[in-house]
């Protein structure tokens, strides 16, 4: 574990390792993608592996498939999950790995001074967009409600306690948990004068169709609405890895007959 950590003063960061280290433990194995988030995985004293940008999702499942008693636990960007890696989070939900998807949305690509991502507002402007992005932004709680999550959260990183709660009914979930974490980039886009006055918690979860209601109600570009936090949705289903583990396992040699 470094101590000495990198990120700014004051960065959104601080408060989801916080959260973390309150749940985290023995059988947890945090797994992080590229870009300010990924350090965590230097900064907790637990199981980690850094991977690819955009492929920490698809290590943690390989992760799970190979040690069912693990929690594991993806740290990763809005880039890492909303534009080089969206393939593997469709794919995780659709098939419910049993693994927790925390998405450090700060919305923007802060390690690399500031771009924009799927979820920057529109008229964003950055590096790549100087005049302003012309793109509406993705909202990622109607995409993890598309996807079949079976566990849709929103936490914000100032809300060190509340997080931690989120993320602990996430991991004891089993199945897919998409948790997005509200996360301002002091340096970059500093959104904590707008989270603090917009965020209110909410008790879930609540049954699909007011889940998606809640989930709609900030699209990620409106600064006058509120924005809702709390476990939205829950639903039991049998996980991909349970599912995995009891079929009916054929042998090799079995399997040649059968195409013989």
């Amino acid at each position: 574990m470094n101590k000495n950590t990198t990120w700014c003063p004051g960065c959104g960061n601080f408060g989801i390792m916080e959260a973390l280290r309150e749940v985290t433990g023995e059988k947890t194995v945090i797994v992080a993608g590229i870009g300010c988030h990924g350090k965590i995985a230097d900064y907790l004293d637990v199981k980690s592996f850094s991977s690819l940008h955009g492929r920490a999702i698809a290590a943690g499942q390989g992760i799970k498939v190979g040690n069912k008693d693990l929690d594991v636990i993806c740290c990763v960007g809005d880039g890492d999950a909303y534009n080089e890696g969206v393939e593997h989070l469709v794919h995780a939900a659709k098939r419910n790995a049993d693994i927790t998807v925390l998405v450090h949305d700060n919305r923007a690509f802060a390690l690399t001074a500031r771009q924009f991502t799927a979820t920057s507002p529109q008229g964003f402007k950055a590096g790549s967009t100087p005049h302003g992005s012309i793109e509406a932004p993705l909202n990622p709680m109607e995409l993890a409600f598309a996807i079949n999550s079976t566990f849709v959260a929103r936490g914000y990183s100032a809300k060190k306690d509340h997080l931690a709660g989120i993320i602990r009914q996430a991991v004891d979930h089993k199945g897919f948990s998409f948790v997005e974490v509200l996360q301002p980039c002091v340096a970059w886009f500093n959104t904590f004068p707008l989270y603090n006055e917009k965020v209110y918690e909410t008790e879930g979860p609540f049954e699909k169709e007011e889940a998606r209601k809640m989930a709609s109600e900030w699209n990620y570009n409106d600064e006058d609405s509120f924005i809702p936090l709390g476990v939205f949705y829950k639903e039991e289903k049998p996980s991909f890895e349970e599912t995995l583990i009891n079929r009916e396992s054929v042998s090799a040699g079995e399997l040649l007959k059968k195409m013989i």
